[in-house]
């Protein structure tokens, strides 16, 4: 995801993340995975100038970075666009409700489909990318009851992110789901664990480790073949040191 924009980066928003950078992290999951479905999030500009941009840029994250299909914001707006990469054999899957790359036009981080106006225009969106090939729908930040009616109103699965337990399906960026950043805690996100104390309180204790001179001990230590530790010249050549100490293995 962009995501990785804020919880890797450091940044503010997703809007930074390149499509270099979708295509590095991308890579490295790749790597790792042994059967999951693989998404990548197409980044703020890599696809909105035109159709031509965004299937090439779509094209590197299944050639290059391993990714299986594309994920991409948007509604009725990016229709065409779903439309045309589908046609050329890259699967897709949508994005309503709270768009991160357009959180300046949306006033910030904010619920959407709060009214009933709203509440329709979503779910015409996700009607219109229903048809025009999505084969799957994330919807972010609405009201639990907008959640369930896109839900309900479509045939291919939804994907829940702060938009209630009728989704077919749930998401949480791993930071957050582990608990890395004490700080940033929306009412979406429930926090399976504390990683972040645990590393705080690791870290705090190897410094202090450190600096008592408890930490490395002997068991840290590798062993040699040295029998003596005589004294080395400073104008020794390293030939006669390595006669005085021998090879350390």
């Amino acid at each position: 995801g962009d995501s990785l924009g804020m919880v890797v980066q450091g940044h503010a928003n997703t809007l930074p993340v390149t499509i270099d950078d979708v295509i590095y992290h991308t890579r490295a999951v790749a790597r790792a995975r042994c059967r999951a479905h693989l998404v990548a999030d197409m980044p703020f500009m890599s696809y909105q100038v035109g159709v031509d941009q965004a299937l090439r840029n779509a094209g590197r994250l299944l050639a290059e970075a391993g990714a299986e299909s594309v994920k991409l914001e948007g509604g009725s707006e990016t229709a065409a666009t779903v439309q045309r990469l589908v046609q050329s054999g890259i699967p897709v899957m949508g994005h309503v409700g709270l768009t991160p790359q357009s959180v300046h036009a949306l006033g910030g981080f904010v619920v959407q489909g709060k009214t009933d106006a709203e509440a329709q225009r979503l779910l015409d969106s996700a009607r219109r990318l229903e048809d025009a090939g999505c084969y799957s729908i994330v919807i972010e930040s609405v009201p639990a009851l907008v959640g369930e009616a896109i839900t309900s109103a479509l045939s291919i699965p939804t994907i829940g992110i702060g938009a209630g337990p009728d989704c077919d399906g749930q998401v949480l960026v791993c930071y957050d789901l582990i608990g890395l950043n004490p700080d940033f805690k929306p009412r979406f996100v429930k926090r399976f664990a504390e990683v972040g104390a645990t590393v705080r309180e690791a870290v705090a204790s190897f410094a202090d480790e450190v600096r008592r001179g408890v930490f490395p001990d002997a068991s840290h230590c590798f062993e040699s073949k040295l029998l003596t530790r005589a004294p080395v010249p400073a104008d020794d050549t390293e030939a006669e040191v390595l006669a005085l100490y021998g090879t350390v293995r």
